[in-house]
């Protein structure tokens, strides 16, 4: 379907929002005179432009249309409007220039902090990670966004959200070799599941990865730390995972490269270890004396 007719439409009808909002004059000015009233007029201008710069895919010229009803909303006090204008403007921008669709984010995420909707900003900081996860590559900056959210998700109650932005914190972390770090977050979050009889099953996986991390900063910490996870959590101990930690631990107290492979071999066969997990496992498995450095 060609919209190139709705584009020509969006951009007249832009100009002729730009006209009502100079035409209102300085706003205070024009409050007596009709010019709330232009503005208000203009504001629906610009998001109906924005809406045919979409329909058209031009995603620049809706994310600035946006923006622009964004700054008359603020204008007239519309502090819901313009916070829900800013998300329409950086949805926009996502598919054109990420570092434009985080600034009219974090607009948003101003306004719905100080208007106290805590929950709802989180959910922005979560886009915002994402971006920077994928389109901007840039993890330390998505991680700290991350961080935000898990905060306002602790504050308002939500603690399942919390944890889920937690645990893309600490996967980061270990990424990056912040290890301590990443211990800390998958001992909280493990710690705050293992009581609830639906979320239970996950802790032994938290444990697992706190306790690789314990095993790449030291052998002595790791065998210190299982013994410490299967005290707080008994199931712990019959799990898959507590067992292939304690093979691993022999195999690199013995300095034996292929006990190693063949523990983590025998536990991928029943359950895939995933791109994260297999770093973390050759990184330790690298600490053995005369390793090749694979798992195969």
């Amino acid at each position: 379907m060609d919209n190139s007719g709705k584009e020509k439409e969006a951009v007249q009808l832009m100009a002729d929002a730009d006209k009502k909002v100079k035409s209102s004059g300085s706003f205070l000015g024009g409050m007596f005179g009709g010019g709330h009233h232009k503005v208000e007029e203009a504001c629906e201008m610009y998001c109906r432009a924005a809406n045919m710069f979409k329909m058209a895919k031009n995603w620049s010229a809706a994310g600035n249309a946006f923006c622009k009803a964004a700054r008359l909303h603020m204008q007239l006090q519309n502090k819901h409007d313009c916070a829900t204008s800013f998300i329409d403007a950086g949805n926009a921008y996502k598919k054109s220039d990420p570092n434009e669709a985080i600034k009219c984010l974090n607009a948003a995420i101003d306004i719905y902090t100080d208007m106290g909707r805590f929950t709802i900003a989180a959910k922005h900081h979560i886009s915002i990670a994402e971006i920077y996860e994928s389109d901007l590559v840039d993890i330390e900056k998505a991680i700290a966004h991350y961080e935000q959210a898990a905060d306002y998700y602790k504050g308002e109650e939500s603690n399942s959200s919390a944890n889920k932005c937690l645990l893309k914190v600490g996967a980061y972390c270990a990424q990056l070799e912040q290890y301590q770090k990443a211990i800390e977050i998958y001992e909280q979050v493990g710690a705050n599941t293992m009581d609830n009889p639906l979320l239970k099953y996950s802790a032994k996986e938290y444990f697992f990865k706190a306790a690789l991390c314990h095993f790449i900063i030291d052998e002595l910490n790791a065998k210190i730390a299982v013994e410490k996870y299967e005290e707080m959590f008994p199931a712990f101990s019959d799990s898959r995972e507590c067992k292939l930690l304690k093979k691993l631990l022999e195999a690199h107290e013995e300095q034996n490269s292929e006990s190693f492979t063949e523990a983590v071999k025998e536990f991928d066969s029943i359950s895939r270890l995933d791109q994260w997990h297999t770093t973390l496992l050759l990184r330790i498995k690298k600490t053995i004396q005369g390793d090749e450095g694979d798992l195969k």
